[in-house]
């Protein structure tokens, strides 16, 4: 009986290790002796895993460019509480903030509402310029008059409305009570108010507001000029939930709710003009010559900070812009961008920015890098920017592709002093528009980019920013508590330092790094 071939191999291989066994004792491959390691000489080389910034950005081997989602942030020693993480930090040279997060100066963002509501929280906002001259301006103006706790742009109705077109209106808008007014409008005579009591027991749709409403002269109202203090004292005295503020001669000029002040009492961390405390609030122009007509006119409605917006900022045409903004209004912060390179970063600085935002085509909405084929990943982008402002002191903003308070944490690893969302905040209560549900019942509101091709969107509802802010700012201070930072400033140095260390993570690794595993799951916007 012949072996085959490769049995017969198998055999001879077999009798080969057989007599190496029996003619040693130990033929092991494995080492004779283990090998031992002191720990005391263990150097803190031996213990640094991942890599610095530097070696994944500054690599002349790498011929990729990064996103938020390729990298993530090793853990490092936590000696403090997440109460102790600061988050302040600046918008410009002049401006700082406590909480590092703006508002995009788009359409479906930021107005003078969402600008309230941002430097209330810490932050800022820009409005866009999709506006004419003296809508912008009168944008602006809002945001400086405000007073925390009354509402100066109440919604208003004609006492000629019907119920039914009342209940349309409280269905889009997602509250009850309205000041009724002559012509339906704020800083007209007032005639009453109606509130969910006075209609929900009217069977007649059809009827009009003036049957059903409270009258002016069965209403609790206070002059203006009054302060919140003397409001509040009103509403608990008359035990009412509004209170009109009118003039002498009778004209709606604002309104004061008792749920308002509970909300707006205090907001330690707003970002006020130190003498006048006023909100400080940032306006988007272009670079066209009529811009210089709107800059003129935003500077007269109190501006703080003026945004130059462009896709790709560096061109002679914002160079221009920038010299002359700083020049007819040096008290003016300008914000020059959009930029993704060194160079750029460094053309617009020496024409006088005082901060830079950084970003191409990587907005959630955003149609350059696909339309024009050109930008930058983000990551990529905002470490390299920031690595050439930071030598002259310039600060910028991470603008576009954040999309949760983990995109924040490494902006913020990177250099970013501050980031500037869209999509993140479209969707709150005070971004502009109006809500409509999906035929799966969900709430939205429309989200679209100022230059996107004709892209337009929806996103959730995300309800009040007042809510969500302080989710996202706690999300933040958790990521910096983790690497080991109490502050912007620490982080970044620890960045600089190369004590912070990252990883690359493959497409297997961002899979396991989000939800998985599961048949189904329900995410909640925040709790």
């Amino acid at each position: 009986h012949r072996l085959a071939p490769w049995e017969s191999r198998s055999r001879h291989r077999s009798r080969t290790m057989a007599a190496a066994t029996n003619g040693s004792k130990d033929r092991s491959r494995s080492p004779k002796k283990e090998l031992k390691v002191d720990p005391s000489k263990l150097t803190e080389k031996d213990l640094q895993d991942g890599f610095s910034a530097d070696d994944i950005f500054g690599s002349s081997t790498s011929m990729s460019g990064y996103t938020y989602d390729d990298l993530i942030c090793l853990p490092g020693h936590i000696n403090f509480g997440v109460h102790d993480v600061n988050l302040s930090s600046r918008f410009s040279k002049k401006i700082h903030l406590k909480t590092p997060i703006v508002s995009s100066p788009m359409d479906t963002v930021t107005e003078s509402n969402m600008a309230i509501a941002m430097a209330l929280e810490g932050g800022i906002g820009v409005i866009h310029t999709n506006l004419s001259v003296e809508a912008q301006a009168a944008e602006v103006q809002r945001v400086k008059k405000y007073k925390a706790g009354f509402i100066l742009d109440p919604v208003c109705v004609p006492p000629t409305m019907t119920l039914e077109e009342l209940d349309e209106l409280k269905n889009r808008l997602g509250f009850t009570g309205f000041p009724v007014t002559e012509s339906g409008r704020m800083g007209a005579k007032l005639l009453g108010l109606v509130t969910k009591r006075d209609c929900d027991f009217v069977e007649d749709r059809k009827t009009r507001l003036s049957a059903i409403m409270t009258p002016v002269k069965d209403l609790v109202v206070e002059l203006e000029g009054c302060d919140l203090l003397k409001c509040n004292e009103k509403l608990q005295s008359s035990k009412k939930g509004k209170l009109p503020i009118v003039t002498a001669s009778g004209l709606l000029v604002a309104m004061v709710s008792r749920t308002d002040i509970k909300k707006n009492v205090e907001f330690p961390n707003a970002t006020k003009d130190p003498l006048n405390k006023q909100l400080l609030v940032a306006a988007a122009v272009g670079t066209r010559p009529a811009d210089r007509d709107r800059v003129n006119a935003l500077v007269s409605a109190g501006v703080d900070a003026v945004i130059i917006d462009s896709s790709q900022g560096d061109s002679v045409f914002q160079h221009e812009m920038i010299k002359w903004i700083k020049k007819e209004f040096p008290q003016i912060e300008v914000v020059a961008g959009n930029v993704v390179t060194k160079q750029q970063a460094k053309n617009l600085i020496e024409c006088g920015a005082d901060a830079l935002r950084v970003g191409m085509g990587i907005g959630s909405i955003c149609t350059t890098q696909e339309v024009c084929a050109c930008g930058r990943a983000q990551a990529s982008a905002v470490y390299n920017v920031a690595k050439l402002a930071s030598v002259y002191g310039v600060p910028i903003l991470a603008d576009g592709g954040i999309s949760s308070p983990g995109h924040i944490v490494k902006a913020l690893c990177l250099g970013a002093e501050a980031v500037m969302c869209g999509s993140l905040l479209a969707g709150t209560e005070e971004s502009p528009g109006e809500y409509f549900y999906a035929d799966s019942g969900t709430r939205l509101k429309a989200y679209s980019g100022i230059a996107s091709s004709g892209v337009r969107g929806a996103v959730q509802d995300k309800g009040s920013l007042h809510k969500y802010m302080p989710y996202l700012n706690q999300g933040v201070r958790h990521g910096m508590q983790d690497i080991g930072a109490k502050s912007v400033p620490d982080l970044i140095d620890k960045m600089v330092s190369e004590q912070l260390r990252f990883e690359l993570r493959s497409s297997a690794a961002q899979r396991e790094g989000g939800v998985h595993g599961l048949h189904s799951f329900e995410r909640k916007l925040f709790a």
